[in-house]
């Protein structure tokens, strides 16, 4: 089968601005198309990408992996012991551990904290003007992670740095400038944690660090280098994405006047949000065997991408995909992926989100725009690099 062919870059700034006309453009030529940039065939329609992330013919662990680079030597092996990075049965194993540590009631346990931690934060902004990106965005997520993971808030600034540098590993065009910044960053991490992993052996806390420790499935447990490597991907995928959403969603709350829902605490703008601009755009697989999908022909090994930022706009599942919807009665997205790889932590992101936006918008009701607010370019992450308000 022959698929149409699309050259976009990811990093062309009209694209980082707003990827939406490409995705428009992709699922307009069918949804599977051949993106030349990625060298691989993107899917864009919703329920191709819903299946596929289901279908257990792929994988994201690539079967014929590359020879190992030296230089990434601790990344690398930070990945491979990765709950993202594995497949049943290793997953199986590993995700019923972890689920231990995300009962629904203990998330819900730290909606104080994560609201004692916004309004600390909204109250330390030096008005009337200010950048909410490294001021609210940013810190409020990694903050809560801090917290929940068991890590003072001292930390936090490292725990910033560290994130930054090892997400950049799946930015577009990565060099190996970046690749050793990831090393060097996870190899720091690592250390930091398995210090604070001996100190909770010996005196266990109320904290995640503890309950992995604790996490018992089978007469299994999970090995200290499988704590390191959930606590990482958790503070990662956790603090990147939700610090994501909530500047999106100021964003688009924003511009398009809808802060009296917000107010109103029976309200959820989460799932709206995370359909209408996501803060992950693109998430691969490899097919774990020879196939055809879509009529098109795969080898074992071959590498395909999803466009999760696509999926949420595709007119064949919403109406009117385009617009900001805040009483949408389905904003079903796939933000947080679906299957197996579900994310683990997608009911703290939810309250984080909601708690972020509702304290913010409740505490500065004339809040406004106070410049154009831009995009950073680190596709496939999708967020705000600046996000500059007032309230006077």
């Amino acid at each position: 089968m022959s698929i149409p062919r699309v050259s976009q870059s990811p990093t062309d700034p009209a694209f980082v601005q707003n990827p939406y006309p490409f995705y428009a453009r992709v699922l307009a030529e069918g949804g599977v198309v051949w993106w030349e940039d990625y060298n691989m065939p993107a899917f864009a329609k919703f329920s191709h990408i819903s299946a596929l992330l289901r279908d257990r013919r792929f994988g994201r662990a690539n079967p014929t992996p590359l020879p190992s680079v030296p230089h990434l030597q601790p990344f690398t092996d930070f990945e491979a012991l990765s709950l993202l990075e594995r497949e049943p049965p290793d997953h199986t194993r590993l995700r019923g551990l972890v689920n231990r540590a995300f009962l629904s009631r203990h998330i819900t346990s730290l909606a104080p904290k994560i609201d004692a931690i916004a309004m600390r934060l909204i109250d330390g902004f030096e008005g009337p003007s200010v950048d909410l990106i490294p001021t609210y965005c940013e810190p409020l997520p990694a903050m809560v992670i801090a917290s929940f993971l068991g890590v003072g808030q001292e930390a936090v600034a490292d725990l910033l740095r560290w994130s930054h540098a090892m997400v950049a590993m799946y930015q577009f065009n990565r060099d190996q400038g970046v690749e050793v910044r990831a090393a060097t960053a996870t190899t720091e991490f690592s250390g930091f944690l398995l210090d604070l992993i001996r100190q909770r052996r010996g005196a266990p806390a109320d904290d995640l660090l503890s309950l992995l420790i604790a996490a018992e499935v089978d007469d299994a447990r999970l090995s200290d280098e499988e704590i390191v490597a959930t606590a990482i991907l958790i503070l990662n995928a956790g603090h990147e994405a939700s610090s994501h959403a909530i500047g999106n969603g100021i964003r688009t709350i924003l511009m398009t006047g809808a802060a009296d829902k917000v107010r109103d605490p029976a309200n959820s703008l989460a799932d709206e949000i995370l359909r209408h601009d996501p803060p992950l755009h693109l998430f691969t697989r490899y097919a774990q065997q020879d196939m055809s999908i879509h009529g098109l022909p795969l080898a074992r090994g071959d590498k395909i991408a999803l466009l999760l930022g696509a999926a949420g706009r595709d007119p064949g599942r919403h109406e009117e995909p385009g617009l900001f919807d805040p009483d949408r009665p389905d904003p079903a997205h796939l933000a947080f992926g679906a299957g197996v790889h579900f994310c683990v932590g997608a009911p703290l992101a939810r309250l984080e989100i909601d708690i972020a936006l509702r304290s913010l918008f409740s505490s500065l009701p004339q809040l406004q725009l106070d410049d154009t607010p831009t995009y950073a370019d680190r596709y496939h992450f999708h967020g705000l690099e600046a996000l500059r308000v007032r309230w006077d």
